[in-house]
């Protein structure tokens, strides 16, 4: 590093190759990992299982109400033939009071089994689906913040509500209970058999045609789900954007344009809907027909049978009752299926975010002396970085190097899209596929765990984001290291307190969404008292551009100014009081250091900065 007072600038070398292994590479997943490939239904259903297994004893509860739902079913047919032919056809009404009681008790006992394992079963699905929620919400908090720049927050949000309610729909409720009609479907048949192995046989011709037109119609579903739920992702990320800025909107009289790109988009979702009703209708109705035709048949072809001798009045009778409630399983097996597909395209919408790589997961365990090593902020040095934000795009950043030591206060100036953001973003990790080399006290920035970067760099953002809770909240974080003793002295430290101590309730004042109820001044002191609040060694500021109120302007320059007089600092400034009170500044240009040196050493070069501070100058 060259002594203060010098202005200098280093030509950046060619960029590392990519296979050179630096060891700054660090790259974050912005797209589906590697093994986005296309995996199976069971797989998919396995990671719906995987919350269901917590629930055992519900589940386990149901399973035991199954059989006495499957031998109230059995026995009711069985009844009607016994009624039919003991009683109705020989005209013997003594036994007729005692199967009635016999018949009553089955439909009570049906009745009491179905629910008690349709509750269990609904129970554990509401459980496991709540459980899955509640996972990729914590998932979704830990991936990378370029994930987000990536990926709009209504399809994030469609994932987490609108799939979340479509699986619940049909997982938790149709799914779990499919078992249960497969049983009785088979203990049916079986029943049939014994009655009738030739009308069993008329039976089972249908079920080859079933078969193969619900498979034929089961993949033309999927596609069709698949394409609704893109559409309504798409369509509620475009809707929660036009809603976060229709003040804008309104502001430019943008609303029909706006109006005319949401139906276009809710014409796409109608169209993929329309498909997939017209698949699931026609696969009803189908299988509806065919079950019908195939009833008409039996009835034509036992009343042959009975005219035979071959089977009885009551056998027909039981037959036609028993394979009403086998079609009955047939016609919602059906259904399930369009239900069950439905699901699975939700499913593997929200599979996919849950195989996106947290970033946790790239970043390699720390060693004992690293940790060590960074209990407290010594150094930050950039050697040779070389960044671009995709691999065929330009390079953002060109061989980019300096050191940063504790105390000091380096500016960071240069005209837009100069790279003094992506400086930023690289080192609160926002990025990490970098060349070359960022350190802090000697240990390389992919190496170090989230928690201790936190604790030794804070940012100061431009934007900010405030929520719909307390001030002393939005200063704390949640936090538990930031107890309410250093949220007000954090509000002291950076002048905040003077506004909040005039707020009903102080501390305790509750702000509007994104701080809607006090100033935008008002509202950056605030995000300043929560960087300072975790009490980091490292401050990196991205002064804002926009102006406020003359009195808070004072007081966000007054707390400028105590951060630089007391913390190692990085500014990405805009002011020039900011650059003025900085011991080195960095001049950049298309991704390149041109000129660094004091503010004195620099104006005297005339060069670059010398530019840009007239340009400030007029400005100001």
């Amino acid at each position: 590093m060259s002594a203060p007072g010098e202005a200098q600038v280093k030509a950046p070398s060619a960029p590392p190759a990519a296979n050179s292994g630096g060891t700054g590479t660090a790259p974050t997943s912005h797209q589906p990992p590697a093994t986005d490939h296309q995996i199976s239904d069971w797989q998919l259903f396995q990671r719906f299982l995987h919350y269901v297994k917590p629930h055992g004893r519900w589940l386990a509860l149901g399973f035991a109400a199954v059989p006495f739902g499957v031998a109230a079913t059995l026995f009711l047919p069985w009844m009607i033939i016994r009624v039919i032919d003991d009683s109705v056809i020989p005209g013997d009404f003594s036994k007729l009071h005692s199967q009635a009681l016999l018949l009553g008790g089955a439909v009570l006992l049906g009745y009491v089994a179905d629910a008690v394992y349709t509750f269990a079963f609904q129970r554990t699905g509401q459980k496991s689906i709540a459980a899955m929620r509640e996972e990729l919400f914590a998932h979704v908090l830990q991936m990378p913040r370029s994930f987000f720049d990536h990926h709009p927050l209504g399809v994030i949000l469609t994932r987490l509500t609108s799939d979340m309610e479509a699986l619940n729909e049909s997982l938790a409720v149709g799914v779990l209970s499919l078992f249960t009609d497969l049983l009785k479907t088979i203990a049916l048949l079986i029943l049939l058999v014994s009655l009738s192995w030739k009308l069993t046989l008329v039976v089972l011709l249908i079920l080859p045609p079933i078969y193969l037109f619900s498979n034929f119609l089961r993949a033309r579903l999927r596609h069709y789900y698949n394409l609704t739920r893109e559409a309504l992702a798409e369509a509620t990320g475009y809707l929660q954007e036009c809603l976060n800025g229709v003040k804008t909107v309104q502001l430019y009289a943008a609303e029909r344009k706006t109006q005319r790109r949401f139906e276009t988009k809710t014409r796409h979702f109608f169209k993929a809907q329309s498909y997939s009703n017209f698949y699931d209708a026609a696969l009803f109705s189908v299988i509806e027909g065919i079950t019908s035709v195939a009833l008409a048949f039996m009835i034509w072809y036992g009343s042959g049978q009975i005219l035979e001798g071959v089977v009885s009045v009551g056998t027909l009778v039981g037959f036609i009752n028993t394979l009403n409630r086998i079609f009955i399983p047939i016609r919602e097996f059906t259904q399930q299926i369009a239900v069950f597909q439905r699901a699975l395209s939700s499913l593997e919408n929200v599979d996919r975010l849950f195989r996106e790589r947290p970033e946790a997961q790239d970043t390699p365990e720390e060693r004992p002396e690293e940790a060590e090593t960074l209990m407290r902020f010594e150094s930050l040095e950039f050697r040779e970085v070389w960044f671009r934000y995709s691999e065929d795009g330009p390079w953002v950043l060109r061989g980019v190097s300096f050191t940063v030591r504790q105390g000091d206060r380096m500016a960071i100036v240069g005209s837009t899209g100069s790279g003094k953001s992506t400086i930023v973003r690289l080192l609160t990790r926002t990025y990490g596929n970098y060349q070359g080399s960022i350190q802090i006290n000697g240990v390389e920035l992919s190496r170090i765990a989230r928690k201790h970067l936190n604790r030794l760099v804070a940012m100061m953002q431009q934007d900010t984001w405030l929520f719909e809770e307390t001030i002393a909240f939005n200063i704390a974080l949640n936090r538990p290291e930031v107890t309410p003793d250093k949220v007000r002295e954090s509000a002291n430290y950076v002048y905040a307190s003077a506004f909040i101590e005039r707020l009903p309730g102080q501390y305790d004042y509750g702000l509007l969404e994104n701080g809607g109820n006090i100033s935008a001044g008002e509202a950056r002191l605030l995000v300043f008292a929560r960087a300072i609040a975790g009490e980091s060694e490292m401050i990196v500021l991205d002064e804002a551009t926009s102006s406020v109120d003359s009195v808070t302007e004072a007081l966000i320059q007054k707390a400028i100014e105590r951060i630089f007089r007391d913390k190692t600092v990085i500014a990405i400034a805009h002011r020039l009081s900011t650059i003025r009170n900085s011991s080195q500044i960095l001049v950049m240009c298309q991704g390149e250091i041109v000129e660094r040196g004091t503010h004195d050493a620099l104006l005297a070069q005339a060069g670059d900065y010398a530019a840009l501070l007239h340009n400030l100058e007029e400005t100001a």
